[in-house]
């Protein structure tokens, strides 16, 4: 299959306004949990999922927390300026960003773009009961992303506070609703520990601190990575074949340890979440180019969007992590941190993602297209199933556990 010429069109199917769940149910793990196991399809409740795990499997989620990434601001004529932080730039490290003091930069989406053409924009807040100011100068311009620098009067007071007092939760914008109070527990994962998405990975929305003791208990292994989700991940494919789209860039960190326990499970994983197959997926490439570049700093370890396709598999999984772990030995590294472009679609041999965990995804979505490759082909049985099994879709939806 040549994976560049795919017609979106041919991944389209009906999805009433009324199948989108606007709300999650009151309890996670009661969502319905389509259940695909090699071909079959049934259905079971979500709490029930360790059951049809394999024992002795290892389970990879992404750890990412969704910030409250979007600002409001009002110029003095009254118009509403709304700022969308996408990604850090000064300091770019995520971690020392939400640390750093007095003043920082970001590439945002501006709304209200026309009324912002220069000038400072300011709103008071209070943090701790002390009153502050924060403002905002537009600094530039990359694509459709704005530089805008962001400073305040009170050097204690750290970006991370500044989000907590007058950021808001970004819920994905099919849900045609306002931003609740109660998204800002919903809309996390029991297990969201490192900030930086503007995006829930949602199937890890369904799991509870009693599921996971539960496949605690069936002796699968747990371990997280962090794929921080961008806004491209709700970018709709425009152009009529896939290879005119192109995919958005995210962040990754991967633990040595992450890579050690994936090389003793033999390069196998169960994936909760796309973000998770993306990351894992894109560990055999990383793996592949550090084999002929040994002195390749991790900026080099980017995963373009074609890189799969343009790439023979010259190494098995377990050569790859291999490869991958040692270069992280030679150059000392704890964690890797790097970033990864790539689209997975039909036509992409998956090396390492055994078993998915997932939501139901949007029509002519690539995350759809993710999800037919990894069942080689057989997307329209699954949806066709749900959408006439009263199951409910996109980020507050049901889920799914597929096992090709």
């Amino acid at each position: 299959m040549d994976t560049k010429h795919i017609k979106i069109s041919d991944y389209n199917y009906p999805l009433p306004d009324v199948r989108i769940a606007k709300f999650p149910l009151s309890q996670r793990d009661h969502s319905k949990l389509l259940v695909y196991q090699h071909g079959e399809v049934g259905e079971d409740v979500f709490f029930n999922l360790p059951q049809y795990l394999p024992t002795g499997a290892l389970m990879v989620f992404n750890n990412t927390k969704v910030i409250q990434a979007r600002i409001h601001f009002r110029k003095e004529t009254g118009a509403l300026i709304e700022v969308f932080l996408l990604e850090p730039c000064v300091p770019a490290d995520y971690e020392l960003m939400f640390q750093t003091t007095g003043a920082c930069s970001w590439l945002c989406l501006v709304g209200n773009l026309k009324k912002w053409k220069d000038g400072t924009l300011s709103r008071p807040f209070s943090v701790n009961g002390e009153q502050l100011t924060l403002s905002a100068i537009r600094q530039g311009e990359k694509g459709t992303s704005q530089l805008v620098r962001f400073y305040w009067d009170n050097p204690r007071v750290s970006f991370a506070e500044i989000l907590d007092a007058v950021g808001e939760l970004p819920i994905p914008p099919y849900l045609n609703r306002a931003t609740q109070e109660s998204d800002k527990t919903t809309y996390q994962t029991v297990y969201s520990k490192i900030k930086g998405s503007v995006a829930a990975p949602t199937a890890g929305l369904h799991f509870t601190q009693r599921v996971l003791a539960d496949i605690d208990a069936h002796d699968i292994e747990r371990e997280e990575l962090t794929l921080h989700v961008g806004a491209g991940t709700f970018r709709p494919v425009k152009s009529e074949e896939i290879e005119g789209h192109e995919m958005h860039s995210e962040f990754i960190s991967v633990r040595r340890q992450t890579i050690e326990k994936l090389i003793a499970h033999d390069a196998a994983a169960i994936a909760v979440g796309t973000t998770s197959v993306r990351t894992l997926e894109s560990l055999y490439y990383m793996g592949v180019y550090v084999a002929t570049h040994p002195d390749a700093n991790e900026t080099e370890l980017h995963v373009r969007q074609w890189t799969p396709y343009d790439t023979a598999p010259v190494m098995t999984a377990i050569e790859a992590l291999r490869a991958l772990l040692a270069w992280m030995e030679r150059h000392r590294l704890s964690t890797l941190h790097s970033s990864t472009q790539i689209i997975i679609a039909p036509g992409y041999e998956y090396k390492i993602v055994k078993i998915l965990i997932t939501n139901f995804h949007q029509p002519q979505s690539t995350l759809l297209l993710l999800v037919s490759a990894f069942l080689h082909g057989d997307w329209r049985h699954v949806y066709d199933y749900a959408l006439s099994h009263d199951f409910r879709f996109l980020s507050y939806g049901d889920s799914c556990l597929l096992i090709p």
